[in-house]
């Protein structure tokens, strides 16, 4: 299915609905084999939601806004009542705190998979009747978006967990490119999306003009052999190459090297998805937070591209230019567009600006359709479970 889900025609979107909802089914037993797929079984994280509560989550958020016609987020927008006697009680993230849904109540698995079943079928029905316009196609391409992104989620949380991956996502390998630096001359680019390009998140309105000076980038990501030079060399035990937000959340954490390496003798390894591998020494560096990516610049006497300059450099369409492994950090707080107004899911972006930090590109987990040089990912400086590196540039 490689198209873009922000101009899916009818006929596309119904065949991505039916391949997201697949696909989280899949993510959904690979928890289940593992028995942590109910509440009580899976510790309370601050990036995890319980997989059962998710499942029927993400089966609320498109009943919400394709059966019900609720036009935002509001809790009294719905035009019509949930499916389930208390489906808004359980999966209304507004009313139903993060730690609350590991103390819920749900019904049983087969339950939950026989309402998700259910809304799909009747999302797939009532789209046989929706024209091939924008308006009326924007709470399936949402509803599509969102599942897609919250299987990111649950393949992020399989790694959290150590658990075993799908065979889609196991099989999946990062080949070793190159690296160089690109020299970019800068100038003036449209940051952001324009009206015309069919699905736009909130984030990214409105294309508007932004100067960007001459800038050097790295070609690609920086690798674990590099990282790794950072961390023989002291990296973490010099405070110098750390910011006072970055030593802070250093020492609570009590780390030496990233999350999930393991020392043996002269030697790293990691554990990926339940097993424990020999550190590939070529692919980028992941489960990277912001404070080490910061740490690693210093010592390296390099810096995080702007989010601005991310963007330059991937709509260049430059032929070294490999994008599309890990999410990549940027150095730009996550923050509105001139003119920023919330769109019908109004909890997407507005509650985390100024307090996350811009994220772009995109993750092997991160399905084609939903990929794009303008997607503004965003996450809290701390969060290291993602799929996420970064890559630097010249100062």
């Amino acid at each position: 299915m490689n198209f873009s889900f922000r101009t899916a025609a009818p006929n596309e979107l119904a065949g991505a609905l039916q391949d997201a909802r697949d696909y989280t089914l899949t993510l959904f037993e690979c928890y289940a084999a593992a028995g942590l797929d109910l509440p009580g079984k899976v510790p309370i994280l601050p990036s995890i939601n319980p997989p059962l509560w998710e499942l029927g989550h993400i089966s609320w958020f498109a009943e919400w806004y394709i059966l019900r016609d609720a036009q935002s987020s509001d809790p009294t927008a719905a035009q019509r009542t949930s499916m389930l006697t208390k489906g808004d009680d359980w999966f209304d993230p507004n009313t139903v705190s993060h730690r609350a849904r590991w103390k819920i109540e749900l019904p049983s698995t087969g339950a939950l998979k026989t309402y998700c079943r259910e809304v799909l079928d009747r999302v797939l029905d009532k789209l046989t009747r929706v024209k091939n316009e924008h308006a009326a196609l924007y709470p399936y391409r949402l509803a599509l978006a969102y599942e897609d992104m919250r299987g990111e989620a649950l393949a992020s949380g399989l790694q959290t967990l150590d658990v075993v991956l799908p065979q889609q996502l196991a099989n999946h390998v990062i080949p070793a490119w190159a690296q160089g630096e690109i020299r970019f001359p800068g100038g003036t680019i449209q940051l952001g999306s324009v009206p015309d390009s069919g699905f736009v998140f909130d984030n990214e309105k409105w294309a508007h003009p932004c100067y960007v000076p001459a800038f050097t980038m790295d070609s690609t990501l920086v690798s674990n052999a590099q990282y790794s030079e950072f961390v023989a060399d002291g990296g973490y035990q010099i405070p110098q190459f750390w910011t006072t937000a970055g030593r802070a959340w250093l020492m609570a954490q009590d780390r030496s090297a990233p999350r999930d390496w393991l020392r043996e003798g002269r030697h790293w390894r990691c554990r990926r998805f339940g097993k424990e591998i020999a550190l590939p020494a070529n692919e980028p560096v992941r489960h990277i937070s912001l404070y080490e990516a910061q740490a690693y610049c210093t010592w390296a006497g390099r810096r995080l591209p702007t989010e601005a300059e991310w963007e330059f450099a991937a709509m260049s369409g430059h032929p070294a230019l490999r994008w599309g492994d890990l999410w990549e950090w940027t150095c730009s707080p996550f923050e509105p567009y001139p003119g920023f107004t919330p769109d019908a899911y109004r909890e997407y972006s507005a509650p985390c600006f100024m307090t996350h930090q811009t994220v772009r590109g995109a993750s092997f987990a991160t399905r084609l359709r939903i990929r794009s040089p303008k997607f503004r990912n965003f996450y809290l400086p701390e969060r290291d479970d993602a799929f996420i590196g970064f890559r630097t540039c010249a100062l």
